[in-house]
């Protein structure tokens, strides 16, 4: 892929941003004064969870509510955070408002119920089937695949780092600091083709919280000077 220069963010939109997790990126990057569009198939639904974030931020967070289409164009920086079984149908919806956008997937390969067993797609991942989807032109960078949402929707640390594959580098560091404003820590971990490893341990960390009868299981990264002191 081209390297190009990384764009500038000031908007970022949340495509299927009504879910836990998608409303817990949401109340970190508003936390930390970027303007975020809630996208949803449904007008109110969307609103509704604008509504929420904002009351959990005081009044004080730029939050809108908008159908997903909507959301898709007037982001700077577009996030996909839908299941699996409605991916490849929400990517093809919105291929022209993705256009040469700079895309954060979400999205785990998770085929119930055995939710933790890795059964990767045919493409290697959901982040390279989003590629192959949108096309050349749109940079695709799959993130915060082992992060709980049980910890974004609250002002507490959270111990899992954050690993970044896909799209190039430019646009890798770009996300490494959209994530670290939000409070977390973040590594580049190369090219798109090593998403199919972090998607993957997605379903090793919920066999981990259902053998351990926990709710949050993480990775951290050892062996690299810390700017967060742990």
């Amino acid at each position: 892929m081209t390297e190009q220069p990384a764009p500038i963010i000031h908007t970022i939109a949340i495509v299927g941003g009504t879910g836990k997790e998608g409303k817990g990126l949401a109340y970190r990057w508003a936390r930390a004064g970027y303007h975020l569009i809630i996208g949803s198939r449904q007008l109110e639904k969307a609103q509704a969870a604008a509504i929420q974030i904002s009351d959990l931020l005081g009044g004080q967070g730029e939050v809108e509510g908008m159908e997903n289409p909507q959301a898709a164009r007037a982001g700077d920086l577009v996030v996909i955070t839908v299941p699996f079984s409605a991916h490849q149908p929400t990517l093809e919806g919105l291929v022209d408002e993705l256009h040469g956008k700079l895309v954060i997937d979400v999205t785990v390969p998770l085929v119930p119920p055995r939710v933790s067993r890795v059964q990767m797609p045919p493409a290697g991942s959901a982040a390279q089937e989003a590629q192959q989807i949108l096309g050349p032109e749109t940079r695709v960078i799959a993130a915060f695949q082992n992060i709980s949402y049980e910890h974004l929707l609250h002002d507490e640390p959270v111990e899992c780092d954050v690993l970044v594959c896909g799209g190039d580098k430019a646009a890798r560091g770009l996300v490494v600091n959209l994530i670290r404003d939000m409070g977390l820590v973040a590594f580049d971990a190369g090219p798109i083709e090593n998403a199919v490893v972090v998607e993957g341990l997605t379903s090793v960390l919920i066999g981990i919280n259902k053998q351990y009868g926990i709710q949050s299981a993480g990775i951290r990264i050892t062996g690299i000077p810390r700017q967060d002191g742990n």
